[in-house]
C-alpha cells in the first residue's frame, strides 16, 4: 500500500521542515513540483534568516531539493537567480495546453522522489480571496485541477497546501 505524508496550513515556511524530513526519510535531495505565485527563492537580507519567500534558496543550498529535476508552476513575481529551477509562469499556462503543461512538469521530474508544494497564491485572487499575498493573473481553479488530476503518475513523498488565510 501506498502513503504519503499530506499538510495543510500556515504560511509557506512551513514547507521547510517537511522537506529537511523527507529528504532524512528518503536520502537523497528530492523534485519539487511548486504551484506559486511567487519564486520563494529570495536570498534573505539578514544572515540565518529565514521565511516564507526565502525557504527555497535554502532548501536548493542544503541539497534539500534538486534544482535541475524541479519546477515552479503559476509564477508571476521573479527573483533574477532562479537557481536551476525550471518556471513555468502564469502566462504561460495560459498560453499553452493543459496537456503541453502536464508534460513539461512530468519531463522534469521523471521518477524521482517528489513533493508537491501547493500555495493557493498561485491562483487567481478572484478564486483564492483567502491569501495573505494575492497577485492577479493567476491560474484558474479549472486550469489548477486539470493540471493536478494529471499528474498522478508522480512518486510523491509528500505534499502540502499552504498560505490560506484566514486559516
Amino acid at each position: 500500500m501506498f502513503f504519503f505524508f499530506l499538510s495543510v496550513g500556515g504560511d509557506h515556511y512551513s514547507t521547510y521542515p517537511l522537506l529537511k524530513a523527507h529528504v532524512a526519510r528518503h536520502g537523497k535531495p528530492l523534485s519539487l513540483i511548486q504551484f506559486d505565485a511567487h519564486c520563494d527563492t529570495w536570498p534573505d537580507e539578514y544572515p540565518n534568516s529565514m521565511n516564507h519567500s526565502s525557504m527555497f534558496y535554502y532548501a536548493v543550498r542544503e541539497d534539500l531539493i534538486d534544482p535541475e529535476t524541479s519546477i515552479q508552476v503559476g509564477i508571476r513575481t521573479f527573483n533574477d537567480d532562479f537557481m536551476g529551477v525550471k518556471i513555468l509562469d502564469a502566462e504561460l499556462v495560459h498560453e499553452h495546453s493543459i496537456n503541453d503543461v502536464v508534460e513539461e512538469i512530468l519531463k522534469r521530474v521523471g521518477n524521482r522522489p517528489s513533493y508537491l508544494t501547493f500555495d493557493i497564491d498561485c491562483l487567481d485572487p478572484a478564486f483564492t480571496p483567502g491569501t495573505g499575498t494575492p497577485i492577479c493573473g493567476g491560474l484558474t481553479t479549472a486550469q489548477s485541477i486539470s493540471i493536478l488530476r494529471r499528474l498522478g503518475s508522480v512518486n510523491y513523498v509528500g505534499m502540502d497546501i499552504v498560505e490560506v488565510s484566514p486559516a
